[in-house]
């Protein structure tokens, strides 16, 4: 991995937060900067790791002012602060608007006045083809980035990922559906048929060094990841924890969608394939709008998208396998002790 002096991590008090902090804490970089605007978990995360590599920034990305104080003499930055729950967005769409688009722009101009050497911006696959305030402020989070990128001048490359559900992260349905059953209730479902990508937090960890090793100016990195409907999911865990809780199907929550795209048609056309990732490279038409109208693509039509309908699907049996990788989950099934850890 490429040397880090000193690596900056948005949002560092959440679910990724943590688990890059876990990779990383013991390699040769010199301090890690924990910005968020969270004192509480802050504290709790001092108490735990009791590490002095890890300094703590309280701040908040809407105030650009904290933020430049934040990467003032910061070689890295992996943003990961934002605002993800969908109905929180639906309800705040303007908090929305200023945590993940002006939030992320403060970011990005306090990065590049402080001559920071590369930023990646974490993204969702909620961000293509957008139906829901969290998705569209994430979409033009992106746009940002991408915007911002096509500048040759400063210094700093500005690259992203985009990744789709990530088993037992906060506010996730596995964590969800177990406590459901451990508590003898009802399992709670949208739509059975409704298919999510899934992949554990130490994928999403590998996403973004993957980017940050190879990231280029407005790359967008994407991790091929298997799917599973919702469905198969509480089968699965209905049989892991040997449970017969009622299921109750409850109907689409407003602002969900039936499946998730994290590359979307357009996108597909000029995608990298680098076995187990896509690179999407920047746009780099300009603002000559004559060729808006005189040069087109004709592969749009032929190709498709990628999904998590067409994605490769997990069967019962693999869904569980891909379920055991979890912690909390093989503590509860099968009985084993592990090292604790701090979560969020």
């Amino acid at each position: 991995m490429k040397t880090i002096e000193k690596l900056l991590i948005t949002g560092g008090t959440g679910s990724f937060g943590n688990a890059v902090l876990r990779r990383l804490i013991n390699t040769d970089i010199k301090e890690i900067r924990i910005f968020s605007r969270d004192e509480k978990k802050q504290e709790d995360m001092r108490q735990f790791y009791k590490n002095g590599k890890i300094k703590y920034f309280i701040g908040d990305v809407k105030d650009r002012g904290s933020i430049e104080s934040a990467t003032l003499g910061v070689d890295y930055v992996f943003h990961a602060a934002a605002l993800k729950q969908v109905p929180s967005c639906e309800f705040f769409p303007v908090e929305a608007v200023n945590t993940n688009i002006l939030g992320c722009d403060n970011v990005l101009d306090a990065a590049i006045n402080n001559g920071v050497k590369k930023v990646i911006v974490l993204s969702t696959d909620k961000a293509v083809y957008p139906i829901n305030a969290m998705g569209m402020s994430k979409a033009l989070s992106e746009k940002v980035m991408v915007a911002k990128s096509r500048n040759e001048n400063i210094g700093t490359i500005l690259c992203g990922t985009r990744y789709g559900n990530v088993m037992a992260s906060r506010g996730s349905v596995v964590p969800l559906f177990v406590g459901q059953i451990k508590a003898g209730n009802p399992i709670t479902i949208t739509e059975p048929l409704m298919t999510r990508y899934m992949m554990t937090l130490e994928d999403a960890v590998d996403l973004v060094l993957f980017a940050f090793e190879k990231g280029n100016p407005g790359d967008i990195f994407v991790q091929k990841s298997p799917a599973s409907t919702i469905g198969t999911v509480v089968q699965a865990l209905l049989e892991l924890y040997n449970a017969n809780n009622e299921v109750k199907i409850i109907g689409i929550r407003h602002g969900e969608k039936i499946y998730e795209t994290l590359v979307n048609r357009e996108e597909m056309v000029k995608a990298e394939d680098l076995q187990n990732y896509y690179r999407i490279p920047a746009d780099i038409r300009d603002l000559n709008y004559n060729k808006f109208f005189s040069e087109g693509e004709s592969k749009i039509m032929q190709t498709e998208e990628y999904t998590s309908h067409n994605t490769y699907r997990l069967s019962l049996e693999e869904t569980k396998v891909l379920l055991l990788k979890l912690r909390f989950i093989r503590e509860d099934v099968l009985g084993e002790i592990f090292e604790p850890i701090y979560t969020p």
